[in-house]
């Protein structure tokens, strides 16, 4: 067998690849040769016995690559799909980082995620799951382990929850951010409103109460930005809740400036922003409240075909039936059907007759007659009589298992003119930040004294205006 010197260095990333087709040594040189032909490529070495590639390159988008050319050679790569469940997204600048971090997995050849069902799709060989997963955490969101959907739907459990959190912090900040709004704004655009504030509460006063206002909005609800907007700040991978960080925290920041040392702003200057920051936390939890709504109602078709399988089987079990979990059912276990159960799983009848009603794979309404050597559907329901079934398909095998998962492909599928979205906004969030740096740099180095404050505001006016931009493009 022979392989290419292998050059290692930090940068060499290591993927097997499964080979299908290979009988003899010249086909392990042809596939060495292909392999070490792509782009990227430091060293090939290819196994007879185990059908596996091991492969060194210094690039791991080239494992599509290299899985082209052994298909070129005449070989079959295998290729695993795995689906993942992803908590942490919040807007469409996740996706395409998320999808970056995947792709950065040695031998993952294609990643798509969703937004809409939190879902990501990998195809990927010679990588492993923990891999993909420790890329995932890299990047600031966790991977939610469930059961299969068939068994139990824990992610819908999960968006509701998720929705009801948010609707409470919605509220609270809705009630504070309120008063917060007129005592600034109305003083502004309503003259009556600013001779009342005066005279009974002050200039001053009024300053502190909109300080407290605020940072309980900002602190409270909007705590949930920080704790995802910071971190991937620090590892430089700003997202849209960074970018709401840096909006509000600068607002409030120079408000709290202007309210408890006036006197280091010039003259004119010293305006306060609080309902600017507190504003911006409750029209994105809003945003966050209607997006967390439409996930859930985007899965009510999926929870609604879950809710077709029961939960539990009478099973034969040591001549005995007995009752059992829906997961524990194997195939060619005997399987008991009384009047008006549910079938658990796939089979074929080997004893009793009855009428099972089909409509929900057919659409049929009448009755379909069941008897010895005759199929079953799980999630179909018995009508009247009795019978005894031996299980052909279970688990993830079964036809409603099936039908789900078409489901699932086709929410988690993207037109393309999302791929292009996906590719925009990934640039939104830097945009911005760059644009304000600009500003900033631009007034301190050619605007009027003093340059440092007017730079502060005006490159603080700039992430104000972009915050809600940004809840647009979420």
């Amino acid at each position: 067998m022979t392989a290419l010197p292998k050059l290692e260095n930090a940068d060499t990333s290591w993927a097997d690849f499964g080979i299908e087709g290979m009988t003899c040594a010249s086909c392990v040189r042809r596939v060495e040769k292909a392999i070490a032909a792509v782009p990227g490529v430091q060293s090939a070495n290819v196994n007879l016995a185990t059908e596996r590639a091991t492969v060194a390159f210094d690039d791991p988008a080239a494992a599509g690559a290299v899985l082209e050319a052994i298909t070129r050679a005449g070989y079959q790569p295998h290729v695993e799909v795995k689906e993942l469940q992803i908590e942490g997204m919040t807007c469409a600048s996740c996706v395409n980082r998320f999808e970056k971090a995947l792709k950065s997995v040695p031998g993952v050849v294609e990643a798509s995620v969703n937004l809409a069902t939190e879902k990501a799709t990998v195809r990927y060989s010679g990588g492993d799951v923990a891999a993909l997963e420790g890329a995932v955490r890299e990047a600031g969101y966790e991977v939610v382990h469930s059961q299969s959907a068939v068994e139990e739907a824990p992610a819908q459990d999960r968006k509701a929850i998720e929705a009801r959190e948010l609707s409470l912090s919605l509220v609270f900040a809705a009630v504070l951010t309120l008063p917060l709004f007129a005592l600034e704004m109305g003083s502004h655009f309503i003259p009556a409103v600013h001779m009342w504030i005066m005279d009974t509460i002050g200039m001053e006063q009024n300053r502190y109460l909109q300080f407290a206002l605020a940072t309980l909005v900002l602190f409270g609800p909007g705590l949930r930005f920080f704790r995802k907007g910071v971190p991937n700040l620090l590892r430089w991978a700003p997202d849209m809740n960074s970018l709401v960080v840096l909006g509000t925290s600068a607002a409030w920041g120079y408000s709290v400036v202007a309210t408890f040392f006036g006197d280091l702003l010039p003259a004119g200057t010293g305006n306060v922003y609080y309902e600017a920051a507190a504003v911006i936390v409750t029209l994105i939890l809003l945003g966050r409240y209607l997006e967390a709504r439409a996930k859930g109602k985007t899965s009510q078709a999926i929870k609604h075909l879950v809710g077709l399988q029961p939960k539990t089987a009478f099973v034969e079990r040591k001549g005995e039936f007995a009752e059992v979990r829906i997961a524990d059912v194997v195939k060619g276990d005997v399987v008991r059907i009384r009047p008006g159960e549910r079938v658990p799983v796939d089979g074929v009848v080997i004893d009793g007759e009855s009428y099972v009603d089909e409509s929900m794979i057919t659409g049929e309404p009448v009755p379909v007659k069941k008897s010895p050597d005759t199929e079953v559907v799980g999630g179909t329901i018995n009508q009247t009589g009795s019978f005894t079934f031996r299980a052909t398909k279970v688990g993830g095998d079964t036809l409603l298992a099936q039908i789900i998962r078409m489901v699932e492909a086709a929410q988690g599928s993207k037109l393309p003119i999302q791929a292009l979205v996906d590719r925009v906004t990934g640039w939104f969030v830097p945009a911005v930040i760059a644009a304000a740096t600009v500003t900033f740099l631009a007034w301190l180095l050619l605007g009027p004294s003093p340059a440092l404050t007017f730079a502060l505001v005006n490159a603080v006016a700039v992430l104000i205006i972009a915050c809600p931009c940004a809840m647009g493009l979420a």
